[in-house]
């Protein structure tokens, strides 16, 4: 499946009621206890109702190993999940995948039925994630047509809502250390300069991070997954690289402050045209980017680069032309008086 072209590496987490099949369904980009949380409380709102009973494997979003016995427990955040919707946890034995066999069998039924709706339409490629899922759960609403009397006797068998959900994100108390950064779960983010050295609140969703500073939400960002570790944005930073580009060759995280293919292909050649001062050049560059746009510049670097130069002065050209200012002098008209009583004054 691809977003725009993008390929869209995810999970779907999937909640079935055993009597009736009834299922609800969700994308998920990794097994976090925030993912799952969300996805739990979004299947039994859109139920109307609790089951008394919820089972699942032993994922380590809602349990820990017990070095004693070897066994796993629930954590404590996801134990006051379930008490907060009054539910009981059943899971199976580690590694016995068969005894949870009415998920284990609707897993595989999704699967197969997105698979067929995918071929159906022609290609997996969707303007959006939104779109992506509405197709989804499409797919799932198709198949679960034939279940609907049963739900019927589910429904009657549901404990009450409470009455409220619980957030469904993890809250972070990081300081912003005076490389602009921030580390949450086990990540690093940046952030905007000014809040260097000042504690924020981070809250961290199962899709994307949220920074908020004494009440209000300063950005928001993808939450980092898989193999990525850091995510940099260009524009949080350069203020003080340019002020100290000595920093840059050393800079931890360089590599994100090359925002695509031509930025990139702009430092090589300011290295070969402009030795030491090469960093100097291109953080500049870098931050006209972050003043102007990135569209801009990047048109202008392609510019340049087919006229053979690559220089602040080139880029800034193309991208903000420095208009010279003419200042306005106001000149009083001149006085004769004060030259008469020099005049006089020599005389005397």
């Amino acid at each position: 499946v691809t977003i725009a072209g993008e390929p869209l590496p995810h999970l779907i987490f999937e909640f079935v009621l055993s009597y009736s099949g009834w299922r609800w369904v969700a994308v998920a980009f990794g097994e976090t206890f925030e993912a799952l949380v969300a996805g739990l409380q979004g299947a039994v709102w859109a139920l109307g109702g609790v089951p008394a009973v919820l089972r699942s494997d032993n994922l380590s979003a809602a349990t820990h190993e017990l070095k004693q016995s070897s066994g796993r427990d629930l954590t404590t955040r996801f134990r006051a999940v379930l008490e907060h919707y009054g539910m009981r946890s059943s899971r199976i034995t580690p590694g016995r995948a068969h005894e949870n066999g009415v998920a284990e069998q609707a897993h595989r039924r999704l699967k197969a039925v997105v698979a067929q709706a995918l071929v159906v339409r022609g290609h997996a490629d969707f303007p959006t994630l939104t779109a992506y899922e509405a197709f989804v759960r499409e797919a799932v609403d198709r198949g679960s047509r034939a279940v609907a009397e049963r739900v019927s006797a589910d429904r009657a068998a549901l404990c009450p809502l409470p009455w409220a959900a619980i957030p469904s994100y993890t809250i972070y108390l990081p300081v912003v250390r005076r490389w602009s950064t921030i580390r949450v779960a086990h990540r690093t983010y940046s952030v905007p300069a000014r809040l260097m050295g000042h504690t924020v609140e981070a809250r961290v969703h199962a899709d994307l991070v949220e920074v908020r500073y004494r009440g209000q939400l300063v950005q928001t960002m993808p939450r980092l997954r898989g193999e990525d570790e850091h995510r940099v944005d260009y524009r949080h930073v350069i203020g003080w690289l340019v002020r100290k580009p000595g920093a840059f060759a050393r800079y931890r995280y360089r590599e994100d402050l090359f925002p695509s293919v031509i930025f990139r292909r702009a430092f090589d050649a300011l290295q070969t045209t402009h030795g030491e001062r090469a960093d100097v050049e291109y953080l500049r560059i870098l931050q006209l980017a972050a003043l102007h746009g990135e569209a801009r510049v990047t048109d202008a670097l392609r510019a340049v680069h087919d006229a053979g130069r690559f220089d602040y002065v080139a880029v800034q050209g193309r991208v903000a032309p420095p208009t010279p200012t003419i200042p306005t002098l106001h000149l009083p008209a001149p006085d004769l008086r004060a030259y008469d009583a020099l005049l006089i004054g020599a005389m005397a």
